[in-house]
């Protein structure tokens, strides 16, 4: 496909949440997907290469947008359009066979022409997900109902339905995070997030953190050595320097005269 519609409102609806490098690689992976007329090969390094863009900000746009079947990464919006767009070819096909388009018979007004436009006949979905959610979700280990209920309520209201390949996208950048999947959850629904990335709470990285653990270790090192220096001396110690204190007041202490 040379062209495609592209629903501008929908799209910034859906990809508000994604950074500059996401939203790049998103539209890329579109324009691939009509440009091709087939899924999204499952290679993230052939992929990558080919639309030059990050390889894991690619697989966490795959995990969000996209479906991965044994085909490769689909997009049932896209499939929807793509066979739109194939059923009008083939009509044009056969037109061209019979010598073009039937002649249309002319019919004279009976009333006037009607203000409203004929609604299209495919039903397409939002942010090119599934048609039908009927798939049951298990909430994750060590999410309670509430929490779960809660992040359902935010997935739905921003229309992007919790699959197994979005959850797995989530689990994996929570990994990466060092958080818990109960406190990413929790964290998604207070900011609104309906994806989650470990690059949003990002820690310092291992340079920093081992400039700071080396400056603590010295001061701890330095504190260390100057306890020692003044610390109370051991009872040897004690008795030997009041001895010596006492012979040097005795042997300066003037005696007197008769």
């Amino acid at each position: 496909m040379n062209y495609y519609n592209f629903h501008i409102g929908d799209y910034a609806k859906h990809t508000s949440h994604l950074t500059l490098e996401e939203d790049l690689t998103y539209r890329r992976l579109l324009d691939f997907y009509y440009d091709t007329e087939s899924p999204i090969p499952n290679d993230n390094p052939l992929v990558s290469r080919r639309l030059r863009v990050n390889p894991e900000v690619l697989q966490t746009i795959l995990d969000e947008f996209f479906v991965l079947t044994d085909e490769g990464y689909r997009s049932l919006r896209a499939d929807a359009e793509i066979a739109a767009y194939q059923e009008y070819l083939n009509k044009q096909r056969t037109n061209g066979k019979l010598g073009g388009r039937p002649k249309k018979t002319q019919r004279k007004p009976t009333a006037n022409p009607s203000l409203t436009q004929v609604e299209p006949k495919i039903t397409l979905t939002n942010n090119h997900k599934p048609i039908t959610n009927n798939q049951i979700i298990q909430p994750p280990d060590g999410v309670s109902d509430s929490l779960w209920s809660d992040f359902k309520k935010l997935r739905t209201a921003k229309k992007a339905p919790i699959t197994e390949t979005a959850l797995a996208g989530i689990q994996r950048e929570a990994n990466k995070a060092g958080i818990p999947m109960s406190d990413v959850l929790a964290m998604c629904c207070e900011r609104g997030w309906s994806g989650f990335k470990a690059d949003w709470v990002k820690t310092p990285d291992d340079a920093n953190r081992k400039k700071r653990d080396a400056e603590i270790a010295e001061r701890e090192r330095q504190y260390a050595e100057e306890k020692t220096l003044f610390s109370k001396p051991s009872p040897e110690i004690q008795e030997r320097i009041k001895s010596l204190l006492n012979g040097r007041v005795t042997t300066n202490t003037p005696t007197h005269q008769k």
